[in-house]
């Protein structure tokens, strides 16, 4: 009896055993017949999604073109600092023991702020290195250029030159010349915007911050006559050198000297002043709102662009020259960047006669 009791608990732990090998199995074949239908869901939305790419993608080489530019800055925010680095020192215009010139990227924040993984500030302790050895101190920022803009920048090598060259700037003595292609023509072709700024904020269903005009005159509604005004307070005092090049395709690429140099002058003189706005500004190119901008139809046949696709535009202004009196006269030029050619190319701005 005893014997048969001990079978008896063995035959349950067979059977407990058996049970659980009985449930395991049936689990597996349960999971073996999910695992194609995985697969083949994981597949159909790969296949979706690959479907959606395709239509969003532009068809014609330049909108594909002005897409990629669109991502370009999302692209520098993901790059290691070595890579974003590496790539400020092939872009090397000019270096002596005082400075280093480089060519500013288009979509590369100078100094960092919410949302900036990178920016020019941050990797000038590695471009230093790069440049020099490993004990080289950092580079240190002498003037500024918004984050859309490209071309000619100057870092000096030290704190002492970097004061020098920041008081030059602030005398005005540096000379600084910008090309940037508008739309429409400037009339007069060639002048002088003389007008103060200063900074308002936009109520709007999207309540935002822009530069402004805050002229010092006001034309008088019954004779017209020019009567002055009450400075507002903040203005500041701006003025702005401009000549026309060439005009094509309901746009202009334009030579432009800021004499003083408050924020956004240019694209504020541009819009606001002369009727103008830099193509690619789709903040300047409404007051009231934010939009992309609308460019006339000859301009987008040219372009070969669609009004919908106009906001990834570019703005198209370049730091083009600076003649910086440091000790002889530096007279350092950068040309446009590619995208700003192929603009040029496409619009038929002839320049040959600059």
């Amino acid at each position: 009896m005893a014997a048969a009791g001990g079978g008896c608990g063995l035959w349950r732990r067979l059977g407990a055993g058996g049970g659980w090998a009985v449930r395991a199995a049936s689990s597996g074949r349960r999971a073996a017949a999910e695992a194609p239908r995985a697969e083949e869901l994981a597949e159909r939305l790969r296949a979706r999604k690959r479907e959606e790419e395709k239509r969003e993608a532009p068809q014609d080489a330049a909108q594909r073109r002005v897409r990629q530019l669109a991502t370009l800055g999302r692209r520098l925010q993901q790059l290691h600092p070595n890579v974003l680095a590496k790539i400020l020192k092939e872009g090397t215009l000019f270096q002596n023991e005082e400075i280093v010139v480089i060519n500013k990227p288009y979509g590369l924040p100078v100094h960092g702020g919410p949302g900036v993984k990178n920016c020019i500030t941050d990797v000038l302790p590695i471009l230093a290195k790069m440049l020099e050895n490993m004990k080289a101190e950092p580079l240190h920022l002498c003037h500024r250029l918004d984050k859309e803009t490209t071309g000619v920048m100057v870092l000096a090598r030290s704190k002492e030159v970097a004061d020098r060259i920041r008081l030059l700037f602030k005398t005005r003595q540096v000379e600084k010349i910008y090309w940037a292609i508008s739309l429409g023509e400037p009339d007069p072709a060639e002048g002088v915007v003389e007008i103060p700024m200063v900074e308002k904020e936009v109520q709007s269903h999207q309540s935002h911050y822009k530069m402004t005009l805050a002229p010092s005159y006001r034309l008088r509604p019954e004779d017209g006559r020019e009567v002055r005004t009450r400075r507002e307070r903040g203005a500041e005092s701006a003025v702005t050198r401009y000549r026309c090049l060439a005009t094509a395709a309901a746009c202009s690429l334009l030579e432009l000297q800021p004499i003083t140099g408050v924020k956004h002058q240019i694209r504020v003189h541009l819009a606001y002043g002369l009727g103008c706005p830099i193509l690619g500004d789709h903040k300047y190119s409404h007051w009231s709102k934010l939009a992309p901008q609308k460019l006339p139809e000859v301009t987008l046949r040219r372009l070969r662009l669609q009004q919908s696709k106009a906001r990834h535009l570019p703005l198209h202004l370049h730091a083009r020259r600076l003649c910086l009196p440091l000790g002889q006269q530096l007279d350092l030029v950068c040309k446009p960047p590619p995208f700003f050619q192929k603009t040029l190319e496409k619009l038929e701005l002839d320049i040959s006669r600059d």
